[in-house]
């Protein structure tokens, strides 16, 4: 089938294509205007797109600056006496072959770390080969940005259901009452809930009889279109919770359609966190907290949803849990209308399996458990610095920054800067890549096609769209797919010179599809073969050609209930009581005990923002997108601050001094700073004009959720004072 996208264009006249945006996981439709040079024009959202239905946010709206920015690297860049130098891909490749081959022959597999960022779930070549290529490499030194933010969801569900990927979502357009916590998705568009124009969905659920509750620190955009705002005191979810939990057990308000089992484990738990107990400790009112919970017992249908301000906590994995388990005892899981779980149109290949399980192994220093495959980044550093058998000689990143995503950052990109070989998959020289010895820049968003697998899993509605490449590549360049089955190849020891068409071969043969049935795939290279196996194998047989010919996507309908079916636990049931998780709320038990301190530090999400690599787009900067401490008016009176005094703000690992915003959004005794900033010595020209600072000099790597190791980024202890006159001036 040939598309206008197929149709070059002739020369002084426009075009129109259509893509999926890839810049967050609401998977929002787009349809741009293209001149004869391919450069873009004007980008709307696309209305006939089923899912997103015309909406657009401020960064989808600037794709095509995203995708021209001059900042971006088109060639590799290959270290050679102390300066990055553009080379060939041939002797870019023969480099990390060489690099990494004799970091292993001479330490071992496990001395090679490979690191993948957020982005890599947003990019079908990325997605397909992280765990190909973690496999070929046979390191047990595996680590991502999940550990940075969405880890203990993924424990939580999967110690629940025996699915770690069983991520359920708030089923919005059907839902009474809504319960959200630690989560701003009218700035984030949603987070592990792919919803397009959440805003408008919220103001939809209102607009029908139904309530909106938040819960959070501030009053963020999102509360302000809440019937409720609740102001909670930072990493106190989960007592909140377990609150509600004892209302609705104590006063038997439960409803329990599914099978469960557990049940007398969580009553007994439960029994701990009384209301009254919890109120003062959450800054809640304890008959709020019994209201709260009677009415969400009460609702027709209703959802909880929580996000990153609950997982990036010190019992991020508990508050998780516990959010399923309020759906679970209130008859909303499963149920249209409550929570639910969507049907993938191509990964429902991966959903059987073993049970869910943690521990398989333990990182060598701080002996944490394995979790996904995978260790906390917050032990990388550790990993790096510590001699000895084992020790991180050289490292592998895809599309993630971590020293500057990572908790205490500067110590981890130290940590980079002394290895033997660092190799990065990255378009731009940021704080990570500019560490390394080759970077290997994958083509622009328009160059390059688009399935978001990840948005397959978490949406609200069930739909599919593939997008293939808008502008074609030039000779000296090379797609994702191709740069990580080199790298691929090169893990398994078949040298540069591989072809990548045997990666995709290996590939396919995991999925068992060899001979006649892998000839019989459609697609015009091998990244387009292996999906179009996957969405034959996946929950609605579909194929590539159906979602070719459907241009601007295909609603798949409604979520529909999937339990007990994609239960993957040893007796087929909900465990609402699993042995890790309660051993975890009793040390939670001490948290009402615990003397809090002066201020604690929470994140900040920015709708014209995305983590550290959204900052080089002038018309994204400016307005609300600044890199500002939000402080109580009280507060700041208190310490003497105002808009013309920066102040010093510390923790345990670090200290900075930041710009101050008097609001009275935030509570007192919290303090307010967006993650994603700190480009000082950046050479992206636009980031570095204005370029704030990184919150993660702040954080602590040595403070872990108990159950996920995802690092705590809100709920951190610090000190704030006005910034001494001598460091205002410098």
């Amino acid at each position: 089938m040939v598309t206008i996208n197929d149709i070059p264009a002739r020369e002084g006249t426009t075009r129109t294509a259509y893509r999926t945006c890839p810049l967050c996981e609401a998977g929002c439709a787009l349809r741009l205007e293209l001149n004869d040079t391919g450069r873009v024009l004007r980008v709307t959202g696309d209305e006939r797109d089923p899912f997103s239905k015309g909406y657009i946010c401020p960064k989808g709206a600037v794709l095509g600056k995203l995708d021209e920015d001059p900042d971006r690297l088109s060639r590799p860049l290959l270290r050679r006496d102390g300066e990055l130098r553009e080379v060939s891909w041939e002797e870019a490749f023969a480099a990390v072959d060489a690099g990494l081959s004799g970091v292993a022959g001479r330490h071992g597999r496990d001395a090679v770390a490979l690191y993948f960022g957020n982005p890599t779930f947003h990019t079908i070549g990325a997605y397909l080969y992280r765990q190909a290529m973690s496999q070929a490499m046979g390191s047990k030194n595996m680590y991502s940005a999940s550990t940075v933010d969405q880890m203990p969801k993924q424990v939580a569900g999967g110690l629940m259901f025996g699915d770690a990927m069983a991520i359920g979502v708030p089923d919005l357009d059907r839902t009474d009452h809504l319960l959200i916590l630690g989560a701003n998705p009218v700035e984030s568009n949603g987070s592990l809930c792919a919803a397009p124009d959440f805003a408008g969905r919220l103001k939809a659920l209102r607009r029908r009889g139904g309530k909106l509750v938040v819960v959070d620190p501030r009053r963020t955009r999102t509360a302000a279109l809440a019937d409720e705002h609740l102001s909670v005191r930072p990493g106190t979810d989960p007592l909140l919770m377990m609150a509600m939990v004892h209302t609705v057990l104590d006063e038997g308000l439960e409803r329990i359609d599914l099978p469960v089992s557990g049940l007398e484990e969580l009553r007994e738990v439960a029994r701990g966190f009384p209301p009254e107990a919890v109120g003062p400790v959450c800054g809640i009112a304890p008959e709020t907290i019994a209201r709260t919970a009677r009415e969400l017992a009460a609702a027709p249908t209703a959802a909880v949803y929580a996000r990153i301000g609950t997982c990036t906590t010190r019992y991020g994995t508990v508050a998780q849990w516990l959010v399923d388990v309020l759906n679970a005892l209130t008859g909303n899981l499963d149920r249209p209308g409550g929570v639910m779980f969507a049907e993938t149109a191509a990964l429902e290949i991966f959903r059987a399996g073993p049970a869910f399980s943690t521990g398989n192994w333990h990182s060598r220093v701080r002996g944490l458990p394995e979790v996904m495959g995978e260790f906390p980044v917050a032990t990388l550093a550790d990993e790096i610095e510590t001699p000895g058998e084992g020790q991180v000689r050289a490292l592998v990143t895809v599309a993630g920054n971590p020293a500057s995503s990572a908790p205490n950052a500067p110590r981890l990109a130290r940590a980079i800067e002394g290895l033997e070989f660092v190799v990065c998959v990255d378009p731009y020289l940021n704080e990570t890549t500019r560490l390394a010895d080759v970077i290997l820049p994958p083509p622009r968003t328009l160059q390059s096609p688009h399935f978001d697998f990840l948005v397959q899993i978490i949406m609200v509605r069930n739909y599919a769209r593939y997008s293939r490449p808008i502008l074609p590549l030039a000779d000296d360049q090379r797609t994702e797919a191709e740069i990580l089955a080199r790298l691929t190849l090169i893990a398994a020891g078949l040298g540069a010179d591989a072809e990548p068409a045997r990666a995709e071969e290996m590939f396919l043969e995991q999925l068992g599809i060899t001979g006649e049935a892998a000839a019989g795939l459609d697609g015009e290279d091998g990244t387009e073969k292996i999906l179009d196996a996957l969405l034959r194998a996946g929950g609605y047989g579909l194929s590539l050609k159906a979602l070719l010919d459907a241009e601007h996507g295909l609603d798949l309908g409604p979520l529909r209930p999937r339990l007990p079916d994609l239960l993957r636990t040893p007796d087929h049931s909900v465990d609402l009581a699993p042995a890790q998780l309660v051993a975890e709320a009793g040390r939670l038990r001490t948290a009402l005990d615990a003397e809090p301190p002066e201020f604690m530090l929470i994140g900040r999400r920015h709708l014209r923002s995305n983590n550290s690599w959204l900052h080089n787009v002038a018309e994204l900067r400016g307005g609300t997108n600044l890199c500002t401490l939000h402080i109580h008016p009280g507060d700041a009176a208190r310490l003497g601050l105002d808009a013309t005094t920066p102040a010093l703000i510390g923790s345990a690992v670090g200290e900075v001094t930041v710009p101050v915003e008097i609001t009275d959004t935030i509570m007192p005794g919290v303090v307010s700073l967006p993650h994603g900033w700190g480009h000082q010595d950046s050479p992206q020209k636009v980031a570095r004009q204005d370029p704030g600072v990184n919150a993660n000099v702040l954080t602590d790597d040595a403070v872990l959720d108990g159950v996920s190791g995802t690092a705590v980024f809100n709920g951190v202890p610090v000190t704030v004072r006005a910034a001494p006159l001598q460091e205002v001036a410098s």
